[in-house]
């Protein structure tokens, strides 16, 4: 992952920051998709609106950041540690020589997948390759892949082939994580030119001919994955500051720090992408255009609905990779999340990021399962919804919406019981419009004076429902 993207569209922090790096993204100019069949795909993708998304690699085996102690920057989340830490050269080496021991025999994405079903996620993100360029799949352009590992003699050892056969398997929409910019590829990072930052070691347009074995790399290994590797639905693509120097805003602070043009040639790459998989969505995260079907603030919500789509990417713990003692959010927080970017109009893809021995921590398997205990009851104020730009955000409610029916969630706190009385302002009943409380069969009593309705809820469907991490009203209109 890049650290953080912010928008300049009103974002809030919801949760401490760690290793975090800024990064402002302006979505005014967001272009819709023209074809038909992206339009469908990316309908279905708001429809789904919960989703997992992994960071898996050989840094799982140190429990640091993923790639980003490589990166040759002053920053945080750059920072080297261990053995090998004061020097970059020897650290790269030992880092690149992690390859050689791994092998996650613990390995069992039926698991995964089951587990991720049954907390209501509906569609996966799984890195293929992050911006190390360690490959978890069988590419034939590079030799620094799962296949060169000691887990590469598994008969699962084509890791991203099956994790997505598991999660499709069951139902899952189907979306593979690539990162454009490649740290060990010699035609990104070029020797010759030891790397300063995170951006190529070269100006590319000084020396097109090695620009274009990157491009032709790039190219290959994506094709790689949208031929090779079953229905695709998403190609999500990190690292943005690959682009084209004129699709830089340098109202942006962060992009004003690209130093040239890092041009892929995108239109070809997603014209060859959907030549195999037809409606593919392209997330091209941050370079605003025709290729960045929908937009992906990190660790963040928008401070208000946003009609345009999107997705906020944020992690179950503190860290996108693994890391020995994870603190994990608790699953009343994580509801509230969900919750809330549902409102906003968004999808949530949280990350659970799996050990070096192939699993998940067992509490991020507890936080699933609290999860999905609550979708059960509640999952129809979440699937297939719009969010709310009419009624507002009011004290501890949310609201999303259907044609037929409103929903109002009441996110509780720690110990709170539901009150004896809810009212919700701005909004206008007709007379033979029901409300009921979702997990109980009788409809509640309510009554509205001057654009408050009011909801009375009995002692005893308060007692039947203690306990929950949230309420939800279903108002039938």
């Amino acid at each position: 992952m890049k650290k953080l993207l912010v928008f300049c569209l009103g974002l809030i922090f919801i949760l401490p920051m760690r290793a975090q790096q800024h990064a402002e993204q302006n979505h005014s100019k967001y272009i819709p998709p023209s074809d038909p069949q992206v339009q469908q795909k990316l309908q279905q993708w708001q429809n789904v609106k919960f989703g997992l998304l992994m960071h898996w690699g050989t840094y799982s085996q140190w429990g640091v950041v993923e790639s980003w102690s490589l990166c040759p920057e002053d920053e945080g989340w750059c920072e080297r540690r261990g053995p090998y830490a004061a020097d970059w050269y020897t650290y790269k080496k030992a880092y690149e020589n992690l390859q050689t021991t791994f092998n996650p025999v613990d390995f069992n994405p039926d698991k995964w997948a089951k587990a991720a079903k049954a907390a209501g996620m509906k569609y996966l993100v799984f890195t293929t390759k992050h911006h190390d360029g360690f490959c978890m799949f069988d590419t034939k352009q590079t030799d620094y892949s799962v296949m060169q590992s000691p887990f590469g003699k598994n008969p699962k050892a084509n890791i991203a082939q099956e994790v997505f056969k598991a999660f499709r398997a069951e139902n899952f929409m189907i979306g593979a994580y690539f990162s454009k910019p490649d740290w060990h590829s010699a035609d990104y990072w070029w020797p010759y030119f030891p790397p300063k930052d995170r951006n190529s070691s070269y100006p590319p347009k000084k020396y097109p001919e090695k620009w274009e074995k990157f491009k032709s790399f790039t190219y290959n290994q994506i094709q790689e994955l949208m031929r090779d590797y079953g229905k695709m639905d998403i190609l999500w693509l990190d690292g943005g500051w690959v682009r084209p120097f004129s699709t830089i805003d340098t109202t942006v602070s962060w992009q004003k720090t690209i130093p040239f043009d890092q041009d892929i040639d995108m239109p070809k790459i997603a014209a060859m992408a959907r030549t195999f998989q037809p409606g593919l969505l392209v997330v091209d995260r941050t370079v605003t255009g025709p290729y960045e079907n929908y937009v992906t603030p990190e660790q963040q919500i928008p401070g208000n609905y946003l009609p345009i789509p999107w997705e906020t990417c944020l992690t179950m713990g503190d860290s996108w990779s693994y890391i020995p003692k994870e603190n994990f959010k608790p699953a009343r927080k994580l509801i509230h999340i969900l919750t809330e970017v549902v409102s906003k109009n968004g999808n949530l893809l949280l990350n659970v990021a799996p050990s070096p021995q192939g699993d998940f921590h067992p509490e991020a398997y507890l936080r699933l399962q609290e999860i999905g205990n609550w979708m059960n009851v509640n999952g129809e104020a979440i699937y297939g919804t719009t969010g709310d730009n009419k009624i507002g955000p009011q004290g501890k409610m949310v609201f999303t919406h259907k044609p037929d029916a409103i929903y109002a969630i009441y996110r509780a706190e720690e110990g709170e019981s539901l009150p004896s009385k809810i009212e919700i302002k701005n909004l206008v009943l007709d007379k033979n419009s029901k409300i009921s409380l979702l997990g109980i069969k009788d409809p509640l009593k309510w009554s509205m004076t001057n654009g408050t309705v009011s909801i009375v809820i009995p002692e005893k469907t308060a007692k039947v429902v203690a306990g929950s991490f949230a309420w939800v009203f279903k108002i039938s209109v």
